[in-house]
């Protein structure tokens, strides 16, 4: 494997650093998140135009750049440098590879280009607050468990009429919380629950936020204001069923999908916790304490060599996930770790001005927090990588034990 970058790799990376460096300021990070969509759509539109930032990892075949993987990360890791608050997580990195995977050709024709040029925002719908178990990071998401069961619970769906399900007409029923840009975004991807106890099963169903009935959406307060988390509830809501047929296997698409999305997260939680690190070793040098900057004490200048290194270890790991995405788990368990580390540092070392709202270091820190709730935590994310490494075999009564 050459882990050496391209020259076109270190120009997305070039390009997208000057911009957001110009345009995403902390000052800026914050207005955009007390917008109502909880982003700066001119920003946004801005990205898609310019950079083709919605669909870098989108085939040219439905108007995409045709990258993958390595560039979405690249991408991903400026954008957590900077926090920029977008739909690109919710649209390009969860939803979008699902429609390109599963949709039937009319469908990944009809969105897919809308998605590319960013004209079209996508939001992941699981129910249960479970994103990371239905994407197969913490445990296994065979069960189908996290998107109800039986006849109650979760997100259910039922073919509209009693016939033509597979056609694609559906009606849903239930509610999810925590879907990030669940309240903005102009396309819904909903994980629901069909078929009762003789078959069943969990589906994906496409629900468009602007002609569906019953639809109520409502944007949550979080820990991290650059996240936008939603409270979607689905009234007997119109539905069309994402693929040709109810016999996808859904729990092994979102699973492969869930290992991209760890190295492409791992990867943007590198970036923040470098440019948590960065903004962090700059104060040392300037804040003076008994006439000299803190940054020239030895126990400070030990405190920050030992994140520097945990910064750059987690970048490795990133950087091998986003070449074999099968190694997510534990590249995004690192970085998870990285972050919160550093940015809990950065606060101490920043003194009492690093807590307040003014400062930017507390934003790094809510996002570190914010993360781990989300995907994590990251003793579950590296105790599931292990089972699936076959580390750990039951043994007579039903624990894990180490081979």
């Amino acid at each position: 494997m050459d882990a050496a970058f391209t020259a076109e790799q270190h120009e997305i990376r070039r390009t997208l650093r000057e911009l957001l460096v110009t345009h995403c300021g902390p000052g800026e990070v914050r207005a955009a998140a007390d917008t109502a969509p909880g982003y700066d759509e001119a920003l946004w539109h801005r990205l898609a135009g310019e950079l083709g930032l919605p669909g870098i990892a989108l085939p040219e075949a439905y108007g995409g750049v045709g990258c993958g993987t390595a560039e979405l990360a690249l991408a991903c890791e400026e954008a957590g440098r900077a926090l920029l608050p977008s739909p690109l997580l919710a649209t390009s990195v969860l939803a979008a590879p699902l429609i390109a995977r599963l949709g039937t050709e009319a469908q990944r024709a009809a969105l897919l280009p809308r998605i590319a040029e960013g004209t079209l925002t996508a939001a992941l719908a699981v129910p249960g607050g479970s994103l990371a178990t239905a994407l197969g990071l913490t445990g296994d998401n065979t069960g189908g468990q996290w998107a109800g069961g039986g006849r109650a619970g979760g997100i259910q769906a039922r073919p509209d009429g009693g016939g033509g399900g597979g056609e694609g007409s559906w009606r849903l029923y239930g509610e999810a919380a925590q879907v990030l840009d669940g309240h903005s975004a102009g396309l819904l991807l909903v994980a629901a629950h069909t078929g009762g106890f003789p078959r069943s099963r969990t589906l994906l169903f496409l629900v468009s936020a602007a002609s569906a009935g019953g639809l109520v959406r409502t944007r949550q307060t979080s820990m991290d204001c650059t996240r936008a988390p939603a409270r979607v509830e689905l009234r007997d809501t119109s539905a069309e069923l994402l693929g040709a047929d109810d016999t996808t296997d859904v729990a092994g698409a979102l699973a492969e999908a869930g290992r991209t999305v760890a190295a492409v997260l791992a990867a943007e939680a590198v970036g923040a916790a470098e440019s948590a690190l960065d903004r962090t070793v700059a104060y040392a040098g300037e804040r003076e304490q008994f006439g000299r900057p803190i940054g020239s004490f030895q126990a400070v200048k030990h405190r920050l060599a030992d994140l520097y290194v945990q910064v750059q270890a987690a970048r490795s790991a990133a950087y091998y996930a986003a070449w074999d995405p099968a190694a997510g788990g534990l590249a995004l368990a690192q970085a998870l770790e990285a972050l919160r580390v550093t940015t809990s540092q950065a606060i101490q070392l920043h003194g009492g001005i690093g807590f307040t709202w003014e400062h930017e270091a507390h934003l790094y820190f809510k996002r570190a927090a914010s993360d781990e709730l989300l995907f994590g935590p990251v003793h579950r994310l590296r105790d599931h990588a292990a089972r699936q490494a076959g580390l750990f075999a039951p043994d007579t009564a039903g624990r894990g034990v180490a081979v």
